[in-house]
């Protein structure tokens, strides 16, 4: 009997560092089955995640390459696989479950991919997020931190979008699956960002909406006002993406909220701190903390081991009597320098190799 290519690309996705694991019920298998064709499943469990030719992937899988460009084409157009330039010319690779091919389906989203969604989330969703390091990192509000506090690189999202060639936004997933299964929040949809290193990545793209710089800079100013957390993947180098995520809706922070895992995203440098002279016990930062670190009794006090440096608190007092501080440098854990360091050390951490993979 011929192997089961969706079984063969739960296993290969599951292979990888981001994680994909399988459940006794099968909903991973029910959610790869919504998304692929058979053929497109065979396929793509034998990508890699370098990218990859046509004309290479053909050698070494004995396909036509003419009838395999075409099915590549129309795969990584469905948000199924990776694409991007190659010294050889446009390469195709393996994208991750998450965040990859989930997150590229936001055009496409509709309530049974949400139910099937939300039963493996339920499932097993909480083992890939437990994984270490984390897949998120928590970048901090700009106007959070304290004036005479030094700012790293990568710890500044203005700095991480300033390097970027090309910005677009598309609606959140997290949120549109939760507003679909009928558990919607009512933070902003339109909030999700992207970034190339190419000027206009974006301009044709049917399912993401290209910004210009500034419009990129409004679109996370009004983010940070409605309370949302940013976060990018966890590298000092190689954004892409940036979430800007609630513990209601957001598939990561709903793993703190909702099942308890406490590392679910990496902290930032920096934690917050109370003015005493200033605070005047409101307890609004309390409604607005993310990750219950806040607590008030006359004057607000902040729960250092819970608290992930956002800065979202801190934004919103209208007093001022919150900034974020550096933490201790003992406690500053610097984020991989790009992700294949990332994939190294989740790899070893969780006994994976990535020597059939890459």
């Amino acid at each position: 009997m011929a192997p089961d290519p969706y079984e063969q690309l739960a296993s290969r996705l599951n292979a990888l560092p981001d994680g994909f694991p399988r459940t006794a019920e099968g909903h991973e298998l029910r959610l790869l089955r919504y998304l692929f064709l058979e053929p497109e499943a065979e396929l793509a469990a034998h990508l890699r995640l370098t990218l990859e030719t046509p004309e290479q992937i053909a050698e070494r899988l004995e396909l036509d390459p003419k009838a395999l460009r075409q099915m590549l084409k129309q795969m990584a157009r469905k948000g199924l696989i990776a694409a991007g330039k190659t010294d050889q010319g446009v390469g195709y690779g393996l994208m991750p479950f998450v965040v990859g091919i989930y997150e590229m389906q936001s055009g496409r989203i509709d309530r049974e991919l949400a139910d099937l969604f939300e039963a493996y989330y339920q499932a097993a969703f909480h083992e890939a997020i437990a994984m270490q390091p984390p897949v998120h990192r928590v970048v901090p509000v700009g106007e959070s931190i304290a004036m005479n506090s030094e700012i790293r690189p990568y710890d500044s999202v203005r700095q991480i979008l300033d390097e970027a060639r090309a910005w677009g936004v598309t609606d959140c997933i997290c949120r549109k699956q939760k507003a679909l299964i009928g558990e919607g929040c009512d933070h902003p949809m339109d909030v999700c960002m992207v970034f190339s290193a190419t000027p206009g990545a974006f301009d044709r793209s049917s399912t993401i909406r290209s910004l210009t710089h500034e419009e990129a800079i409004a679109t996370l100013q009004r983010a940070a006002e409605a309370g949302l957390v940013h976060s990018v993947s966890n590298s000092q180098t190689g954004h892409w993406y940036l979430c800007n995520c609630c513990t209601c809706s957001c598939g990561i922070l709903r793993g703190l909220a909702e099942m308890g895992v406490s590392n679910v995203v990496a902290r930032s440098s920096y934690m917050n701190q109370v003015n005493e002279d200033l605070c005047v016990g409101c307890e609004l930062c309390v409604e607005y903390c993310p990750f219950g670190a806040l607590s008030c009794e006359g004057l607000a006090s902040v729960d250092a081991a819970r608290c992930t440096g956002c800065g979202v608190c801190a934004v919103h007092c209208p007093e001022g009597a919150l900034a974020l501080v550096p933490r201790p440098e003992a406690e500053i854990a610097p984020p991989p320098p790009d992700m294949m360091a990332w994939r190294q050390a989740r790899a070893k951490n969780h006994g994976l190799s990535l020597e059939d993979i890459l």
